[in-house]
């Protein structure tokens, strides 16, 4: 029998999954036409067709600490895996937030508005362009160019060069006045193309993040004496832009686990920690990484370490934090950082951290980069470790992964929440991070209480706050507690196992989630990730003969919720009675725990601190 090939498609899920109720979930007509492409697959794995485009990024960058003047070239080697041929190439180019006139959905100091990027020279495949008839549209540079053909590589060369911001910090630019800086987004880009919706044309506008391709770079950065870099990449050069002394500091550091000072006061107050050229030219290689940011300055201290990443290989991770000295919260980061990592490798996601360093660097924000962060001063040792353990926590998502920030903010803020609530209490055991959980409670089911699969670029404030952090984080908590550990771990290394490196669609997400647990848990991601609701639980009826107690719990809600009933005894000591999500699987209303008391019982509570609820008032039974 001829099997028509969309059901064929629709039949292999069917299989995959076989011996388990089946229920597909919502797909814009859009996302559908990429699986009947065969570009992506129903059972979660990338499909038979799939392909995505890469390109070799060749950057040389001039950067003045005084001036802010940032002048450099990019040569591009673009390769069109695609099946299309194409007939003009989209960049970005981000430092045009900042261009006079165009959109941002924030205001920005007026000192901050400027030209933008300015292009100085443009050529494909040698063929030099007319610079002043470039078609620049804010963030966006469309550029006609002879056809380029599957499997083809076209070659893009670029001069260019704009200032940055000095304040009106977003992600980027000045730091300080003595001209520390964290410059990211800095270069000419080509866009993704992708076999969703070709060319990302949605412009930059400063809330929303990115979505970029995985490439290669080989970064050259000159600045003058005394300032270190750091940055995206190995450093291929220590020996030439650093003085004997802390390039033997920084090796050793490679290979120890003990903290190490490349750089204190004492080393400030002597100098001679730079090579003592008028200036240095930092040179740095990183492969298969969606983007590339260096930070630098000539006053900051830099603690190092490193540790065992791959207990198979043997393969190392060095941890890096450059700060300010007036900054004390910082002395601690570089052990907050190193445990992050250590946790990452070893306990959630239970994978081994996939880059040679990260680097934590005293900026403006709050923001990740490939290997790099930008963390802010913050007022308490608990700020300083969940900012730390958040930010490095996106190395796995979005960066390992190649996820898409723009469209599904929740495809990585999510995991880095859920990280931060699991790495936290690992660092300081005292901890109790409830990051989101309690805004969420007040907010959900109001009006801006939209589904988490909402577009990111369709929402704003508490909205984007909620499906960005929150819940997407308690969705996937709900389902590690469903599944166990172990077998949450298995189904979410079988995803990060078929689509790290690429770029996947929540779709793919749930599928891959789904294949690996051996289950179809689409009735949770569909009542969770696409419906309206609230998680609301009650305690609805308590009944005690002899001290066996049953109490009916009550969904009056429709988001499924673990159930946590905490006991609280006439002396004050506390026992829990859990259930999973799986009480809410068939659509239940209700559900019974039972147990015995071995003593006076005084009040029986619903809570928990990753438990959502918009109605505590009926989660008490005080027993009489």
């Amino acid at each position: 029998m001829h099997v028509p090939k969309r059901l064929a498609t629709l039949a292999l899920l069917a299989l995959s999954l076989s011996g388990f109720a089946q229920q597909q979930l919502p797909m814009p007509r859009n996302i559908a036409a990429a699986y009947q492409k065969g570009t992506r697959s129903l059972t979660g794995a990338p499909g038979q067709h799939y392909w995505q485009n890469s390109a070799n990024y060749t950057i040389k960058i001039d950067y003045n600490p005084t001036t802010r003047l940032l002048a450099g070239t990019v040569d591009i080697a673009y390769r069109n895996n695609s099946p299309d041929t194409l007939k003009q190439i989209v960049f970005k180019l981000y430092p045009n937030l900042y261009q006079k006139g165009a959109p941002r959905a924030n205001r920005i100091d007026p000192k901050d508005v400027s030209e933008g990027v300015q292009m100085e020279r443009l050529s494909v495949n040698g063929e030099a362009q007319d610079v002043q008839k470039l078609r620049m549209d804010a963030t966006n540079l469309t550029l006609r160019i002879k056809p380029l053909a599957p499997k083809q590589t076209a070659n893009f060369s670029l001069a260019y060069h704009y200032t940055l911001n000095e304040g009106s910090h977003n992600r980027t630019g000045q730091v300080d006045p003595q001209g520390a800086a964290f410059v990211a987004y800095f270069f000419p880009r080509i866009a993704v193309y992708d076999d969703v919706e070709g060319w990302n044309r949605i412009p930059y506008l400063g809330p929303q993040e990115f979505y970029n391709d995985f490439c290669r770079f080989n970064t050259e950065i000159t600045v003058p004496k005394d300032f270190v870099v750091w940055a995206t990449g190995d450093l291929k050069n220590a020996d030439e832009v650093f003085t004997k002394k802390f390039a033997k500091r920084l090796q050793e550091a490679e290979r120890k686990d003990a903290i190490t000072a490349i750089i204190d006061s004492v080393d400030l107050k002597r100098g001679n920690i730079t090579a003592q050229n008028a200036r240095n030219t930092w040179k740095f290689e990183a492969d298969n990484v969606v983007d590339f940011a260096f930070a630098t300055s000539d006053h900051y201290f830099w603690n190092a370490s490193s540790l065992v990443v791959d207990p198979k290989t043997k393969r190392r991770t060095r941890v890096d934090v450059a700060f300010n000295p007036a900054h004390k919260d910082f002395e601690e980061v570089i052990h907050f950082a190193r445990k992050t990592v250590e946790a990452m490798s070893y306990t959630f996601p239970k994978w081994p951290f996939p880059y040679s360093h990260e680097t934590v660097f005293d900026g403006l924000d709050q923001m990740e980069y490939p290997m790099m962060v930008n963390d802010n001063p913050v007022a308490t040792r608990e700020d300083a470790i969940t900012l730390t353990d958040h930010e490095i926590f996106h190395t796995m998502f979005p960066f390992y992964m190649g996820t898409n920030e723009t469209k599904y903010g929740w495809m990585d803020e999510g995991w880095a929440t859920l990280g931060e609530w699991i790495i936290s209490p690992l660092i300081e055991p005292k901890m109790v991070d409830d990051y989101g959980v309690e805004p969420y409670s007040l907010m959900a089911g109001t009006e801006v209480d939209l589904p988490i699969a909402t577009l990111s670029t369709q929402q704003s404030g508490a909205a984007f706050f909620l499906n960005s952090y929150p819940k997407p984080a308690l969705g996937y908590l709900y389902v590690k507690d469903l599944l166990g550990d172990e077998l949450f771990t298995k189904a979410l290394h079988h995803y990060i196992t078929l689509w790290n490196g690429k770029h996947p669609l929540p779709w793919d997400f749930f599928n891959a989630m789904n294949a690996g647990a051996g289950r179809n848990l689409n009735w949770f991601w569909q009542r969770w990730f696409f419906d309206n609701g609230v998680p609301d639980l009650a305690i609805a009826k308590v009944q005690q003969q002899n001290g066996a107690y049953q109490v009916t719990v009550e969904a009056k809600g429709t988001k499924p919720v673990p159930v946590d009933l905490v006991i609280t005894y006439a002396d004050n000591s506390t026992s829990t009675v859990h259930q999973s999500i799986a009480v809410w699987k068939t659509g239940a209303q209700s559900t019974q725990l039972e147990f015995k008391a071995t003593k006076p019982v005084k009040k029986l509570e619903l809570k928990h601190t990753h438990t959502s609820d918009a109605n505590r008032a009926d989660n008490v039974y005080v027993v009489q």
